[in-house]
């Protein structure tokens, strides 16, 4: 599934629809799991219906949305609730028989739309829940508070989960799922969009705090100064940078540098087409402004000093 132009492309779907119907036949149970727009599964059902007319009404077709942590997928696969909506009852039927071999966590039925508006709903929900973190740090910086300390205390009240602030929002579902909502209901979604629009606004609000760190030390030190930005993942301890803001900043910071000596640090991979990776020690011994862009274990044991300029945009320095 991908995202052109924050309008969602099925089209991959659709390729693998078309690619497995002719060796479809009858009583076989066809799923999608992909992340998919409301009605995916009702539109590759007409498709499948075009191409293999003999077929209607003898195939079963459900969508099951994956819900999966990258890093422990066999586990979650097993181990996690499902929900399963199928396009008739009887898809729901075959669709939960086939899950509940292998999947040991509770099967929650419903039907195909709801069940793909579940999956949109779930990471468009933490979207909006990131949005207002990210969005009060920024208020903190503005009124001279510790955004972490007052979360933290905050967070003591029974009722009150406020999650962490970070330098945006990364990864191939929470950066993305939103658009499939927002595209399709504009006028609605309301809430959703103006989440997203601040977990991309806080990635260039931390490119300009970079910015301006990076004049102001060059005007007081009459030379350039030497950055660490630490971390490139678009969270801690995984090698996966997919649109992650940690990366997008790197970018822009490196595009618009003038010169300046620029490290980039990412402990979980060893090399990247793109950026030349300096060691996280390494890098925080020479740099000048150290960039905490990703909260990796490995950055945790990296003292804090007031000789140098240090930029926390994720929390490793929470006091």
């Amino acid at each position: 599934m991908q995202i052109v132009y924050h309008e969602p492309d099925i089209s991959f779907v659709e390729a693998a629809t078309r690619a497995v119907t002719p060796l479809l036949k009858p009583g076989d149970l066809y799923v999608i799991e992909s992340t998919s727009p409301v009605g995916t599964t009702e539109k590759m059902a007409a498709l499948i219906g075009e191409l293999r007319p003999e077929l209607v009404g003898k195939i079963h077709i459900a969508y099951c949305p994956e819900r999966v942590l990258p890093g422990n997928v066999i586990h979650e696969l097993v181990h996690n609730d499902r929900v399963i909506g199928g396009i008739d009852e009887a898809s729901t039927d075959h669709a939960i028989a086939f899950y509940s071999q292998f999947v040991k966590g509770t099967l929650h039925r419903t039907n195909a739309r709801t069940a793909e508006m579940c999956k949109l709903t779930e990471n468009s929900s933490r979207d909006v829940q990131i949005a207002f973190a990210n969005e009060l740090s920024m208020v903190c910086e503005r009124a001279g508070i510790n955004v972490w300390e007052l979360i933290e205390l905050a967070n003591k009240h029974p009722r009150v989960n406020i999650l962490q602030p970070g330098c945006g929002v990364g990864g191939h579902c929470i950066a993305v799922d939103p658009y499939f909502i927002t595209s399709a209901y504009p006028n609605e979604a309301k809430i959703i969009a103006k989440a997203r629009e601040i977990n991309n606004y806080k990635s260039q609000w931390c490119v300009e705090r970079i910015k301006n760190a990076m004049l102001t030390f060059e005007l007081k030190h009459n030379r350039k100064p030497r950055v660490a930005m630490m971390g490139l993942a678009f969270k801690p301890n995984i090698d996966d940078l997919r649109e992650s803001p940690a990366k997008r900043i790197t970018t822009d910071v490196m595009q618009g540098c003038n010169n300046a000596e620029i490290m980039v640090v990412e402990p979980n991979i060893t090399e990247h087409n793109v950026f030349k990776l300096t060691d996280y020690r390494t890098a925080y011994e020479q740099a000048d402004i150290v960039v905490m862009l990703t909260a990796h274990n490995e950055f945790k044991s990296l003292p804090w000093t007031d000789s140098k300029v240090i930029l926390d945009f994720c929390g490793i320095y929470r006091r």
